[in-house]
Formats: structure tokens, C-alpha cells, sequence
């Protein structure tokens, strides 16, 4: 069955890594722009995100190897809301600061993710492809915590030791890990439901990745479909 209209594009192997690039671009950007501004921790983390993104095409040598467009923008998301709503809350908390960095840790598990499931040869079930996003989520958020606590006390940031009293510090923490929790199940969910199942991802990866596959119960006629 041939492919048209949206489908065809959305699908398309040389629009996704079009799409894909430009995403990694904005994404080194904007990591330039808050290094001049001296948001430090999200230029940090937004060059982290672009290197993490840029796994597959650099350990496969080849540029077309690249993420699905979806899981790059949703990544970019956090930055491009961070632009364009500075300042504004939700439910009394600032959307710059802490839902910001939820969904932006969400991203990162939901990269890991994707990139196993498509670049390798590893196979997960429904169930644990969820729980492998939530746990990789509250993973990243605690490596993120590390992160800004090593900055403090190394360098003399005032990420986490900002003049609040310890105690004050430890529940904003504890709040930040519920809140990575929520985001997780929420992007293993996603995962799970539109990235494994209804995005056809093979159908944009150049023959010969390494991971490139039918999605599980395709036909043989659907898999020379997907490799045209």
C-alpha cells in the first residue's frame, strides 16, 4: 500500500533527518545563548541533551542515522517554553524553573529509550518499556541533583545552596523526584504507545543500522514496504 499526503512526510527517512538536524541545531544554539546569559545548569544540560542526540549518527558514521524528529522537539520543548514563557507560573510554580526541568528530564529517558529500542538490537515488553522510562527519568533526576550539588560545593554555584535552610533544600529535592516520577510515567506511556507502536520508526532508518526492524507483528510485505 503506497503512502500519502502527511503520512508519507512524517515518515519520510530524508524529512525526519532534516527535521532531526535542525532540532540539534537549535538545541547548540540556544545552550550558547544561555551560557552568555549565565544560565549555566540549562547550558549544561541543553549541550547534554545535543550530545545524547547525536549518539546514534556518530557511533553508526553515518548522518542520516538520527532520532525520530518527535523525540527531539519534545526534548527541545522545555528550552523553547523557557524563551517564550520566562517568568510565568502554574499552579503558583514557575513553569521556567521546576515543570520546566521535569519534562526536560522526561526528554532525556524518553532519547535513552528510543535510541535502544531503535539503534539496537534490545527488545522490551509493554511493561517494561514503561518502567524503563520511569526509572531512567528518576535516574536523570538524581544524576541532575548530583550535578547541581557537585557545582556548589566545587565551584561556588548557588544552584541547590541558594540561602535557603537545609531542610527548605531536602523537600524541594524530594518534591523535584515526585514530580521526575509523574514526568516519567507520563513519557513511558508516550513511549510505549506512539513511539513503539504507531510511529513506524524503521520506516526512517537508513538499511543496515544495526537496530533497523519491522515493528514486532509486521509482515514480510510490510517490511519491503518500509525499507523502499
Amino acid at each position: 500500500m503506497s503512502q500519502t499526503g502527511l503520512r508519507s512526510v512524517v515518515e519520510s527517512r530524508r524529512v525526519n533527518t532534516g527535521l532531526s538536524w535542525l532540532l540539534v541545531g537549535f538545541l547548540l544554539v540556544a545552550a550558547a545563548g544561555q551560557f552568555v546569559d549565565g544560565e549555566l545548569q540549562w547550558a549544561g544540560f541543553t549541550l547534554a541533551v545535543a550530545a545524547v542526540a547525536l549518539v546514534p549518527a556518530i557511533a553508526l558514521r553515518d548522518p542520516t542515522s538520527m532520532l525520530p524528529w518527535e523525540v527531539l522537539f519534545l526534548a527541545a520543548l522545555p528550552i523553547i517554553a523557557r524563551a517564550l514563557v520566562t517568568g510565568e507560573t502554574v499552579g503558583g510554580m514557575t513553569f521556567t524553573g521546576r515543570v520546566a526541568t521535569y519534562l526536560a528530564v522526561a526528554a532525556v529517558a524518553l532519547i535513552v529509550a528510543v535510541e535502544l529500542d531503535v539503534f539496537t538490537s534490545i527488545r522490551m515488553n509493554h511493561s517494561f518499556a514503561v518502567a524503563f522510562v520511569v526509572v531512567t527519568t528518576m535516574a536523570a533526576a538524581g544524576v541532575w541533583a548530583v550535578v547541581r550539588w557537585a557545582s556548589d560545593v566545587l565551584v561556588g554555584t548557588a544552584f541547590l545552596y541558594d540561602g535557603r535552610a537545609e531542610e527548605v533544600i531536602e523537600e524541594a529535592l524530594m518534591w523535584d523526584f515526585v514530580a521526575a516520577t509523574v514526568a516519567g510515567v507520563f513519557a513511558g506511556v508516550l513511549f510505549e504507545y506512539y513511539f513503539r507502536r504507531l510511529a513506524r520508526l524503521h520506516s526512517r532508518l537508513p538499511e543496515g543500522d544495526a537496530g533497523a526492524r519491522p515493528a514486532a507483528g509486521a509482515s514480510n510485505g510490510d517490511e519491503t514496504e518500509a525499507r523502499r
